[in-house]
């Protein structure tokens, strides 16, 4: 892959993260804290970001550095399912310890 397509294959998987997480260029933007026309000249491949500006545009899209890159990569809504799914079963297991804890500690209480 040559410069000019990593430039495209770059700003259209931020494009297509930005989109997936609903995100609008200027809450992208804010969280990077870039300006939004850096931001869009990113996204069209007319500039490259320095290393530094990779690494906080992907923590805004909460994704690792290397995804940025993949060619004709689109999000999957997989991890995002499963944040959802372990903070349930997280809060459900809470629950679980906690009745449990208060059974233990009521039963010595006795």
């Amino acid at each position: 892959m040559g410069g000019e397509e990593l430039k495209t294959a770059l700003g259209a998987n931020i494009k297509n993260f930005r989109a997936y997480r609903k995100l609008s260029q200027a809450e992208l933007a804010e969280r990077a804290e870039i300006s939004i026309i850096y931001l869009s000249n990113i996204e069209r491949g007319i500039k490259y970001p320095k290393p530094a500006i990779l690494l906080q545009i992907a923590e805004g899209l909460d994704v690792e550095v290397y995804e940025l890159f993949k060619p004709n990569h689109t999000p999957s809504p997989v991890p995002q399912d499963n944040r959802k799914l372990v903070t349930r079963i997280s809060k459900e297991m809470t629950k679980k310890v906690i009745q449990t804890m208060d059974d233990v500690f009521h039963s010595y209480l006795k």
